[in-house]
C-alpha cells in the first residue's frame, strides 16, 4: 500500500442515538465530521429496538457526507475503523442481506425470563470465571436465544448457516464489505467479550456456552483482533477504489484505546447514553468479587491480549434528555448545568435512574426508577442538581469495586462523552472520587480508538508510542470536598439505591 500518499484514516462510530463518520489526519486532529441519528423504538415497556436497514443506509449516508464536507479525495483516506454500540443484537439472512426481526439494544430487558432460567439454582455468577460477566439482560447470547424462540424461521436458517449473527460492527463490515455479494463475517474480540459465548482465555467461541444457550456455531461471526485488516470496502461504491477495512473496538473498549490507556492501571470514564468506567489490567484476567465485568480490552494483531476491568451504568446522559424530553424541565440537554448551578447544593434529593434495573456493580435487573428526599424546599434546580450527581454516585460505586477487585488506587481519572462538558459534574466527580479529573484536547476518544486500531494495522502509525505522543490535557478538576461531607452524600446515595431495589 503506498501510504505516502495516504492523508488520513476515517473512523465510523455507530452508536445508540447515532451513526458518525469522522476523518482524522495523522495527528489525531477531526477534520471532518458527519452524523445522523436513528429511531428509537419501543413496542412495550422495557422493550428497545433499532432499525439495522436505517443505521447501515445512514452509515452510508455520513460516510458520504464526511468525505463531501472536508472536500477530501477517497483516495487520501488508509483504512477505516468501526466501534459500535456493544452487545446490541441483530440476526440478518445471508442471501438477502435483510434483518429477521430489528436489532434489539442492549438496554432491553425482554430476555430477564430467560436469564433467570438460565442462573435457576446456580446464580447468575455461574460462567462469570469463563466469560467474565454475570447472567444478565445486557449481553448478546440471551438476545440469540430470545430470537431463536421468538422469531420464525431464524431457528432453521441458523442450524443451515443461512442466518446471520452480529453486534453492530459485524452487520456493519458485512455489508460494507460485499453484503450478500461476499461480505465478510467478522467481529473482534472486545466484541465477542460482550456476548457471554466467548472464552476470555482462549479467545474463541466457547461451546460449553453454546451448547448451553443452544445457539448453533454457523450464525457466529469468525473473532479476530481488534486491528488487522479484515477485507475491502469494494471500489465502486462508496469509494471509487478500494479501501481496508482493519479496525474494531466496541465502543468502551475504543474509548479506553483512545485514551492511550496501555499501561497497567490506566482508567477511563466515558459519560454518554450510559456511564462505563475501564481500567486496563494488562495481561491478567482479574475475577471481581464486587460486581464488575471482566472484559477485553483490546488485541492488536499479533501481540497479546490486554484485559480491563469494567463497570456500566445504564442511565446517564439519556437521563438528563428524559428531564429534558419527558419532563420538560429544560429545552435543551446543555441547560441542565445552568437549571443546577441556581441551588448550592442537591436540596436533600436523590435520583436513582433504573429505569431499566440496575447494572455494576448491583446488577439488580428489578429495581427502577426514583426520585427520593423530596420536601416543600425543594425546586427544579435541586432536581437538576440531582440528576448529574446520579452520575458521579453510581461512577463511585463502580471506583470503589474496581480498587477492591484489583487492588490498585487510581491516582486519576480521563473523562470523555457528551457529558464532560458540564463542569460542574465534573468538579462534583472529582471531589466524590478525592481525585483529579482529566479531560482531553482531543475529546472525541471513543471513534478516535477506531481510528488508531485502524491506522495502526495498515501502518499509518508506526505503534502506540506514536499514539501517546498525541495525547495531550485540555482541563483537569480537583477535589475540594471534604470527607466528612463526601461519607454524608455518599451515605444517602446508598440509602437511596436500596430503596429502588426489587420494585418489580
Amino acid at each position: 500500500m503506498m501510504l505516502e500518499k495516504k492523508k488520513y484514516i476515517g473512523a465510523i462510530d455507530q452508536g445508540t442515538t447515532s451513526t458518525r463518520f469522522v476523518i482524522f489526519d495523522v495527528a489525531g486532529n477531526m477534520i471532518s465530521m458527519d452524523q445522523m441519528e436513528h429511531r428509537q423504538i419501543y413496542p412495550k415497556p422495557d422493550w428497545v429496538e433499532h432499525d439495522p436497514m436505517e443505521i447501515k443506509n445512514n452509515t452510508l449516508k455520513v460516510i458520504r457526507g464526511a468525505l463531501k464536507k472536508a472536500d477530501i479525495n477517497d483516495s487520501e483516506i488508509a483504512s477505516i475503523g468501526v466501534t459500535n454500540q456493544r452487545e446490541t443484537t441483530v440476526i440478518w439472512n445471508r442471501k438477502t442481506g435483510l434483518p429477521y426481526y430489528n436489532a434489539i439494544v442492549w438496554q432491553d430487558t425482554r430476555t430477564d425470563d430467560i436469564c433467570k432460567n438460565f442462573a435457576a439454582d446456580k446464580g447468575i455468577d455461574r460462567f462469570r470465571e469463563k466469560v467474565g460477566l454475570p447472567l444478565a439482560t445486557y449481553f448478546s447470547g440471551p438476545k440469540i436465544r430470545w430470537l431463536l424462540d421468538n422469531i420464525s424461521g431464524i431457528q432453521k436458517d441458523a442450524v443451515n448457516g443461512d442466518a446471520l449473527f452480529g453486534n453492530m460492527d459485524s452487520w456493519l463490515i458485512w455489508w460494507l464489505t460485499g453484503g450478500p455479494k461476499g461480505g465478510i463475517h467478522i467481529t473482534d474480540v472486545t466484541n465477542a467479550s460482550r456476548t457471554m459465548l466467548m472464552s476470555l482465555s482462549t479467545l474463541q467461541w466457547d461451546h460449553e456456552m453454546l451448547d448451553f444457550m443452544g445457539i448453533p456455531e454457523k450464525m457466529l461471526p469468525e473473532i479476530r483482533s481488534s486491528s488487522e485488516i479484515y477485507g475491502y470496502l469494494p471500489g465502486g461504491g462508496v469509494f471509487s477504489e478500494k479501501i481496508p477495512v482493519s479496525g474494531v473496538l466496541g465502543d468502551q473498549q475504543a474509548a479506553l484505546f483512545g485514551q492511550t490507556c496501555f499501561k497497567l492501571g490506566e482508567a477511563k470514564n466515558t459519560y454518554g447514553t450510559g456511564c462505563f468506567l475501564l481500567m486496563n489490567t494488562g495481561d491478567k484476567l482479574v475475577q471481581s468479587k464486587n460486581g464488575l465485568l471482566t472484559t477485553v480490552a483490546y488485541k492488536i494483531g499479533n501481540q497479546q491480549a490486554v484485559y480491563a476491568l469494567e463497570g456500566s451504568i445504564a442511565i446517564a446522559g439519556s437521563l438528563v434528555q428524559w428531564v429534558r424530553d419527558n419532563l420538560g424541565l429544560i429545552s435543551t440537554s446543555t441547560e441542565v448545568e445552568e437549571l443546577a448551578r441556581t441551588v448550592q447544593n442537591n436540596g436533600g434529593v436523590y435520583f436513582v435512574p433504573a429505569f431499566s434495573g440496575l447494572f455494576a456493580p448491583h446488577w439488580n435487573s428489578s429495581a427502577r426508577g426514583l426520585i427520593i428526599g423530596m420536601t416543600h424546599y425543594v425546586n427544579k434546580g435541586h432536581i437538576a442538581r440531582a440528576v448529574l450527581e446520579a452520575s458521579a454516585f453510581q461512577t463511585k460505586e463502580i471506583f470503589d469495586a474496581m480498587k477492591e477487585d484489583s487492588g490498585i488506587r487510581l491516582r486519576s481519572l480521563r473523562v470523555d462523552g457528551g457529558m464532560v462538558k458540564n463542569e460542574l459534574l465534573m468538579q462534583f466527580q472529582s471531589d466524590i472520587l478525592g481525585i483529579p479529573v482529566v479531560r482531553p484536547k482531543i475529546s472525541e476518544t471513543t471513534v478516535l480508538g477506531a481510528a488508531y486500531a485502524a491506522g495502526l494495522a495498515v501502518g499509518f502509525w508506526e505503534g502506540q508510542d506514536d499514539l501517546k505522543a498525541y495525547w495531550s490535557k485540555d482541563m483537569e478538576w480537583n477535589a475540594q470536598m471534604s470527607g466528612k461531607e463526601v461519607t454524608r452524600l455518599y451515605n444517602s446515595w446508598k440509602k437511596a439505591v436500596e430503596r429502588s431495589y426489587d420494585w418489580i
